[in-house]
Order: C-alpha cells, then sequence, then structure tokens
C-alpha cells in the first residue's frame, strides 16, 4: 500500500469531458485526461484492502460486482502512485488483453464494489485503467510479441468481437495457428460498428488489430459462416473452434405500424453510421440519418443512449428516449448495498448532450408505444404511448400496468428500437446441431465453455447472452483456455 491516507487526502476527481455542445459536432473521443501528478493521487486513494472486492467478477442479483476480469486492481493503483507506470501495466496485461477498450466502455462494476465506496466517492478505476494502457503505448511499451514456439494445431476463431479477440490473442500465445473469420468488412464486432466512434475511437480497435496480426494471428473478413463458408468444413478443416458470434438477434417490437418506414433496429442505424464514416473519411450523410428530425429512442440502456449521441450528432430536430421501467433513485437503496452494482440514476454522455441543447434529460420513464402511425407515403409520422406502473398477476410475476388516461401522441420521423438482443443468430448453430439453453444461447458449461459438438468451444453473450465488453473478454479467455486443453491435454493458460 503507497499512501496509507491517501483516501483521507485525496478526493476522488475525474477528468473533464469537453463540452456537450462543442462535441456534437465531431465524432472524437470526448474524454480529457488528468496530469500524472493528479492519477498518481488518484491511485494513492486505493486502500489495499485486507479483502478487496473491486476484483472479484462475480454476479449478486444478477449484475457484476467487481471487475469480471479479476484486473489486479490494488496491485497497479499501488505501482502508479509510486511513478511505476510499465510495471503497472505489466500487471494490467496480466489479466485483461485489452484494458484500451474497457478503459473506455466498461461501467466500472470495480467502482461499484470498491471498499471506500461504502463511506466515500470510490478510487477511480477505470480511468486509471485508460491512462495505464494509453501511457503504454505513449511510450512504445506495447509491441507486437509473436509466440516462441508454434504447436501448429489450428484453430478457427467464429467472430471478431471482444470475446472472439481475447480467445484469438491467448490462443496464438500458446502457440496455436489462429484464424478469426468476420462477416463484416472490418474487425472488431461490436468493438468496430456496435459502439460509436466517441465513446470508442475506430482506430483503437484497428491498432490492436494490427498488434494481433503481427503475433501471427490471421483475420478474413466479409465471410458469413453458414452462408458464404460452411460451418462444417470449418469443423473439418481445423483442430478446434471457438464461436464468439455474439447476441445480435435484436428485440422487436410487434404493434400496428412497425411495417412503416423510419423505423429501424438500433444496431442497424449504430453500423450503418459507423460504416459511412470510416468508408467516408467522416464526411457526408449515413444511409440512416437523423438530421432535422423528430427521434424517439425506444429503450434505456447503453444501446440507447448511443442511439441519443449519434442523434445528436446528426443535428435531429428532437430527442426523446422511452423507458418502460422507473426512473433509479439517486443514492443506493436499502435493497441495493454494496458491493452490488448502485442501480442510482446517472446521466450518461448521451443524455448529458441532449439535455445542454434541449434543457432537459431526454428519457421518459414508466411510458409503453401501443403503435405507429404513417402518413400518406408509408413513413412513420407520430407514435402513441400510454403511461404504465408495475403491478403483480395472480402468480406474482410483475407486469406493466396501464393507466388509463395518460395516452398520448408524439411526432416521430425517425424510431430507433434499442430494446436488447434476444440471442444468437440460428444459421450456426442449427447447422452444427449445437444445443441451446432456455434462452435459445450456445449451451456450454461456464468454466468449459465446450459444446455438444466436439472440438467447438462457445463464449461470449453467444454463450451467455447479452452482457458487457468486460464479461465477453473474460469469456474469450477462459474460452481459449479449455481449447488448449482440449488440443495438448494441458493448459498454461490463466
Amino acid at each position: 500500500m503507497g499512501k496509507p491516507t491517501g483516501f483521507i487526502e485525496f478526493q476522488r476527481e475525474l477528468p473533464g469531458d469537453r463540452s456537450p455542445l462543442a462535441r456534437v459536432h465531431d465524432w472524437q473521443e470526448f474524454h480529457e485526461h488528468l496530469p500524472n501528478y493528479q492519477l498518481e493521487e488518484q491511485a494513492s486513494r486505493c486502500m489495499d484492502c485486507g479483502v478487496p472486492f473491486c476484483h472479484t467478477g462475480t454476479l449478486i442479483g444478477g449484475m457484476a460486482s467487481g471487475c469480471p476480469v479479476n484486473n489486479l486492481i490494488p496491485e497497479w493503483n499501488d505501482l502508479v502512485y509510486r511513478g511505476l507506470w510499465k510495471e503497472a501495466l505489466e500487471r494490467l496485461h496480466k489479466t485483461n488483453n485489452f484494458p484500451d477498450f474497457t478503459g473506455r466502455v466498461c461501467p466500472a462494476p470495480c467502482e461499484g464494489s470498491c471498499v471506500l465506496g461504502i463511506t466515500d466517492p470510490p478510487v477511480t478505476i477505470k480511468n486509471i485503467e485508460c491512462s495505464i494502457v494509453d501511457k503504454g503505448f505513449e511510450a512504445g511499451w506495447i509491441v507486437a510479441k509473436p509466440p516462441l514456439k508454434r504447436t501448429e494445431k489450428k484453430v478457427a476463431v467464429v467472430g471478431s468481437g471482444p470475446a472472439g479477440l481475447s480467445c484469438a490473442a491467448q490462443l496464438n500465445h500458446a502457440g496455436h495457428r489462429v484464424t478469426v473469420y468476420e462477416r463484416a468488412d472490418r474487425i472488431g464486432g461490436l468493438l468496430m460498428y456496435g459502439i460509436p466512434n466517441m465513446k470508442l475511437d475506430k482506430s483503437i480497435v484497428q491498432r490492436r488489430v494490427d498488434l494481433l496480426t503481427q503475433e501471427g494471428v490471421t483475420f478474413i473478413t466479409n465471410t458469413a459462416i453458414g452462408k458464404d463458408l460452411s460451418a462444417n468444413k470449418l469443423r473439418d478443416d481445423y483442430d478446434a473452434m471457438v464461436l464468439c458470434c455474439g447476441a445480435t438477434k435484436p428485440r422487436d417490437l410487434s404493434i400496428d405500424g412497425r411495417n412503416l418506414r423510419g423505423i429501424h433496429f438500433a444496431i442497424e442505424f449504430l453500423h450503418g453510421n459507423t460504416k459511412h464514416l470510416l468508408d467516408h473519411e467522416f464526411k457526408g450523410s449515413p444511409p440512416i440519418s437523423a438530421n432535422g428530425k423528430h427521434v424517439i429512442v425506444i429503450g434505456g440502456g447503453d444501446t440507447g443512449t448511443d442511439c441519443v449521441g449519434t442523434s445528436m450528432r446528426h443535428q435531429c430536430k428532437s430527442i426523446t428516449q422511452f423507458e418502460i421501467m422507473p426512473q433509479p433513485p439517486d443514492e443506493r437503496q436499502p435493497d441495493n448495498p454494496w458491493p452490488e452494482w448502485p442501480k442510482v440514476y446517472r446521466l450518461d454522455y448521451g443524455q448529458e448532450e441532449a439535455a445542454a441543447r434541449f434543457g432537459t434529460d431526454p428519457r421518459s420513464y414508466l411510458i409503453m408505444t401501443e403503435k405507429f402511425i404513417g402518413d400518406d407515403n408509408g413513413h412513420v409520422k407520430t407514435l402513441h404511448t400510454t403511461n404504465v406502473e408495475w403491478a403483480k398477476d395472480n402468480n406474482g410475476r410483475f407486469f406493466p400496468k396501464k393507466i388509463p388516461g395518460s395516452e398520448k401522441t408524439w411526432p416521430a420521423d425517425l424510431v430507433l428500437l434499442a430494446m436488447g438482443f434476444l440471442g444468437p443468430e440460428d444459421t450456426i448453430l442449427d447447422e452444427l446441431a449445437i444445443e441451446r439453453d432456455a434462452r435459445s444461447n450456445a449451451k456450454a458449461e461456464e468454466g468449459l465453455y465446450a459444446t455438444n459438438a466436439e472440438g467447438v468451444f462457445a463464449a461470449g453473450d453467444m454463450r451467455r447472452g447479452q452482457s458487457l465488453v468486460v464479461w465477453a473478454i473474460n469469456e474469450g479467455r477462459a474460452a481459449a483456455r479449455e481449447c488448449d486443453r482440449y488440443l495438448m491435454g494441458t493448459t498454461l493458460l490463466p
């Protein structure tokens, strides 16, 4: 423990963000950076607890408590406090292949379970993590490290999102010949096309892909397994397969008017926008534009927030976000104690930008969409809602009960459905006859990651359902370990 009184001497301090009204005119990352001395002060607030919860990575109440990749947080906080940044980077990379991703997009469950957070604002773990890895790239400490020996075993990884990339990195470190297949035109999956550029700059993703390439991983794009290339042929050609295809089947809203033009899934909107930006060097108009439109986002999660932030950069006429759940409280409630993830009200970057421009948080809570109405050309024109309250049915299950007289009509030129995902697409799973769990995910026991198909493993959202980037990295690493054990009879992978 570097400074026993650090948590008493220094208050929690985060770098400022660029002005909301300024940053909506570009697609650059919006976070600023603290100078080294302030980061070292912030790291000194870590108490090196006798029983630290920040890196436990367990599920409590269905949500992450502590870091899912079990980052050695007290260790690298101490090293940062002492100015030993390179050593801190080495500790960070022991558990996390891509802290440059998680340091930007992770909601930081580690901070929610920080022991200091019981009585004071928690340690700024996420910001310190991002600073460590960014400094590592700036200083030239992060370089390609190809394996010293090759096993000549061949592994196919299907999907290049965070699970696929971490799995490929680990298997390559073990000396196997790894080929990653991606159906999109660029590598990165969710990291490339699901998360907007202002939240995760695509050059950050590409530099990791370039490093993996230099280390010997082969990437093949524009190839949909099960369509462009048979999954069974892939299985025959490789010694093992790891499926990391994500949970990409979006939840739909089957109500009157759903077939009207102008109603899109969020991922269609976000993917198309990022692809257009990269293809056209951040110029021109994307295939689905919010410019000058009344935009309604249905869904209150991270994807909904990204739709809000993207629409703001398109210069939308208005933006409204619907959430069927109640507004969270400002502070932890008795039924949500530490070290659970704190379910409290937050103003994320997209809502902050909307509030700065339009004067208020764009979210409406306890609201349900009833129907869409179109114009004479078959394009959505208005959206009809009713307010709800949560009640229990005769079996004790909660359901949204409509409140009579709360009906309302909203102008809507563009509607974005951001209600989450139902599970993986069927193509590969059906071809390989892989068993499903009750939620339609690939059935593979946690800790083993092996499916019922010989030599085929599954990891990430495809196995666990829609989740966090940090969980996907955890699963990709763990599946690589079990795949290596399958191939070699033993493994040294963590």
